[in-house]
């Protein structure tokens, strides 16, 4: 889980357009401090023994560093991100990189905001929606992967993405906002059984919960030191990184990386 990732460069990441509460093109990102930023988290993962394929970003394409939101992959297969017609011209570039990694390619009928939205946990892929992504994907994600799939509502545009509300840290364990959730959303997520850790409202907003675990190493943002506290006593090894540039456009670590690994659920004895 979270071992084989698909990233890419930040060579021409910049705010171009706002499509979430976090863009401002009044505040640019510092280009030299977010490849800087973009280094360390690639570094930080090859450093925890995860692998890192890299795919170049377009000059027309700026958010392309957040390589989450091109797809969501499982057992060799993908189904594309279907994003807001902003970001549409990036979906041909991660295609030829799925491709050349040898995957299966299907492209979403609906709006998909891709890994920002589905996140697998053991048997089930959590599955937002209301936002960038349209409800009527979910079946199609639980018959192409074979997970079951719980649908998981946001309460507001600040939780765009799914990622920034939830973060899976193994595959019985989780960490949450509860108020990024409805209340149908949070009894759902209950009902899984799962080990929750809550997240505050202000670590939270801090993206704290944009994080990558392979269930055994975190590599999170800086400013959530009791997430972070959590998960240590946990016995976890915790690499907390800044991200303020990549925060400008509305993603942090967990967005700039597509999981390859995602685990495929295991059939009923």
């Amino acid at each position: 889980m979270n071992r084989d990732l698909l990233m890419c460069s930040a060579a021409h990441y910049r705010i171009d357009y706002e499509i979430n509460p976090y863009m401002d093109m009044s505040c640019q990102p510092d280009t030299q401090a977010a490849l800087a930023e973009h280094e360390a988290i690639t570094a930080a993962h090859r450093a925890a023994g995860r692998t890192v394929r890299t795919m170049q970003s377009a000059p027309q394409c700026p958010d392309m560093v957040y390589t989450a939101n091109g797809a969501f992959v499982c057992d060799q297969r993908a189904l594309l991100g279907a994003p807001p017609p902003a970001r549409q011209h990036e979906i041909p570039y991660f295609r030829a990189a799925l491709k050349e990694n040898e995957l299966d390619v299907y492209d979403a009928p609906y709006p998909f905001s891709g890994q920002g939205d589905v996140l697998a946990c053991g048997p089930f892929l959590l599955a937002g929606y209301g936002r960038r992504t349209d409800r009527r994907i979910h079946p199609i994600l639980a018959e192409l992967f074979g997970h079951e799939t719980i649908p998981l509502q946001t309460t507001s545009d600040q939780w765009y993405d799914l990622d920034l509300a939830l973060a899976v840290i193994d595959t019985h364990t989780l960490a949450y906002h509860p108020q990024a959730l409805t209340a149908p959303s949070h009894n759902r997520l209950h009902d899984l059984g799962l080990d929750l850790i809550k997240v505050d409202a202000q670590e939270a907003h801090a993206f704290a919960l944009n994080l990558i675990s392979d269930g055994t190493s975190v590599t999170m943002t800086t400013g959530a030191p009791k997430l972070a506290a959590t998960l240590r006593e946990r016995g976890l090894t915790v690499t907390e990184l800044n991200t303020t540039q990549l925060r400008k456009g509305g993603g942090g670590i967990r967005c700039t990386a597509l999981t390859l690994d995602n685990p495929t659920p295991t059939p009923p004895p």
